[in-house]
């Protein structure tokens, strides 16, 4: 054997201290991988858990709060249509995009109407208490099942429609449609052609994915009451039991961001288009309630879009009001008496001519 070189000493010396190093790093991430493993196990059985419970409560709390309306048939998925209050002149209130529970939404201005009106509350596929359905999004499906909602529950035209938010498209394209069912739209903070939110591709659009996920396992139920009242100043209200604000959770829990919610999000710029494509419906009377715009994201010219597209109409009429989006929970007492004002006004005209 020959002898080694001191290059040779030194070549396994740094061989020999590079297996200790690479022994050390070995171990350094198995019990790394462990400790990963361990978090990730957690984590799976949180959500497995946080899942279960989410059902069962859900079953629990269907039995709990049942449908204070009815529930009707339609393309083989339950409707729920809430009708309450007597009159000639029927109201229809059409959420906006993402209210968990229309019918309680609305509740601070209907309630201030019944006296004179008959108000129909239709909450669409995967709002309140109807189930979710399979069906499309696209505005012709979504009308054509809102109008046999109503005619299986006996309701019927002409309507005064009441839109909120993105419904406000929904509405001015049945006017545009079925234009002898539509005697007026009266509308809150609507969305109109020609307004396309471009906070809602992209990010916005992962953030409304995320919080889809986030409910159906039930994590939404981990939020602070407090932090709840401070997203639904609805829970403040005072036109609201204590019940109504129990079922309120309830539907939140159950309805938040379900996924006819996001397929209305897909449909977003094609059922935009369709509305902005046919003409505008000049001959239905309109009268739009608009926020400040302050929480309508990517709509620096709010005000400006929806009065520009109201006096279009033969008969149009806004009226700027300050504050947030859901303008119905702040402003219920002036909206009220402005509807009546406008109804007024529009059947002396009618009579008139």
């Amino acid at each position: 054997m020959g002898t080694l070189t001191e290059a040779d000493k030194k070549a396994n010396v740094r061989i020999f201290i590079s297996k200790i190093f690479w022994e050390r790093e070995k171990k350094m991430f198995e019990v790394l991988g462990i400790i990963l493993l361990f978090f990730c196990s957690i984590a799976v059985m949180f959500i497995v858990a946080s899942t279960l419970n989410h059902q069962y409560q859900l079953r629990k709390e269907e039995k709990e709060y049942p449908p204070p309306g009815k529930l009707v048939e339609v393309n083989n998925n339950k409707i729920h249509v809430y009708g309450d209050g007597q009159g000639d002149i029927t109201l229809i209130f059409m959420s906006g995009h993402g209210t968990c529970s229309p019918t309680i939404d609305f509740k601070p201005l209907w309630m201030r109407v019944i006296d004179k009106y008959r108000i129909i509350v239709v909450e669409k596929a995967g709002y309140g208490w109807s189930e979710t359905s399979s069906s499309p999004r696209d505005l012709d499906t979504m009308l054509e099942e809102t109008r046999k909602a109503l005619e299986l529950s006996g309701e019927k035209g002409p309507y005064v429609l009441v839109p909120h938010s993105m419904s406000g498209l929904e509405a001015i394209y049945w006017a545009q449609t079925y234009p002898h069912e539509v005697t007026a739209i009266i509308g809150l903070d609507p969305t109109v052609p020609g307004f396309v939110e471009h906070s809602l591709e992209l990010l916005q659009k992962a953030k409304i994915y995320f919080m889809y996920l986030v409910s159906r396992i039930g994590l939404s139920r981990f939020m602070p009451i407090s932090k709840i009242e401070e997203t639904f100043s609805l829970m403040k209200s005072k036109d609201l039991s204590y019940e109504d604000k129990e079922q309120f959770l309830a539907m939140f829990y159950k309805s938040t961001y379900t996924r006819n919610m996001l397929s209305e999000v897909d449909y977003l710029s094609d059922n935009n288009k369709k509305v902005k494509d046919n003409e505008v419906p000049i001959h239905t009377p309109m009268y739009f309630l608009i926020s400040d715009g302050k929480e309508i994201t990517g709509a620096c010219n709010w005000r400006e879009l929806l009065s520009n597209y109201v006096l279009q109409v033969d008969v149009g009429k806004y009226k700027y009001l300050d504050g947030g989006h859901y303008v119905h929970n702040e402003k219920p007492d002036i909206i009220a008496n402005e509807i009546k004002a406008f109804i007024k006004k529009i059947n002396t005209n009618s009579h008139c001519s």
